[in-house]
């Protein structure tokens, strides 16, 4: 089984092209819809033992967590030395259904692939990008986004070039839908189509 990590800067149309591969039939382990999961069952006491007060209803409230980590680097780690490990857990159970299941490729969604060590963990990489100028329109047309957010988001990711430089595949989103689908439909057959084994 091929695991194939999916990854890209924010506002790159990564999302879209997760839903691209699950309509060919690829599984797809999501792991930002893992964390949401996480954020309303498993990771909701440890979040709130280490952040006092981001707690609504039962689930953390992700921008009241948000404004306690974002500019605090030592707040994100501690951050992630909770949430990264939970949504490791899902995704090895994620891994362990689809070979069950005998799924010839699946894809790993994971927004920090190269940042948070995930190139281990993948037998290859498809990185999603876009022209800046197509990736600023579509992060400050997002609700509450301001000029500020993005550039601390920026900063905490890898540059697009050195992503595209390190990937197996390059997604290319700015030419529109079909060409995305185009390239993503490529990508399934040079990993999935007869005779393909993991490398």
């Amino acid at each position: 089984m091929w695991i194939l990590g999916l990854t890209g800067s924010i506002g790159m149309g990564k999302s879209a092209t997760a839903r691209l591969f699950r309509a060919l039939g690829v599984p797809v382990h999501d792991a930002d819809a893992a964390v949401h999961a996480l954020y309303r069952g498993k990771a909701v006491e440890p979040v709130e033992a280490a952040f006092p007060g981001v707690t609504r209803d039962g689930a953390i409230d992700r921008p009241a967590l948000g404004a306690r980590v974002l500019n605090d680097p030592e707040a994100m780690r501690r951050l992630e030395a909770i949430v990264h490990p939970l949504v490791r857990g899902e995704e090895e159970t994620f891994l362990a259904a689809a070979r069950a299941a005998g799924a010839r490729l699946v894809v790993l969604d994971i927004p920090l692939l190269f940042e948070t060590g995930g190139r281990e963990r993948v037998d290859a990489i498809a990185v999603v990008s876009a022209p800046k100028a197509v990736q600023r329109t579509r992060v400050l047309d997002r609700p509450g986004m301001t000029e500020e957010k993005f550039a601390a988001i920026l900063a905490k990711q890898m540059p697009d070039a050195e992503k595209r430089r390190r990937a197996h595949f390059v997604i290319d989103t700015g030419r529109g839908f079909a060409a995305a689908e185009h390239q993503v439909a490529g990508v399934v057959r040079a990993l999935a189509g007869p005779g393909r084994q993991p490398g």
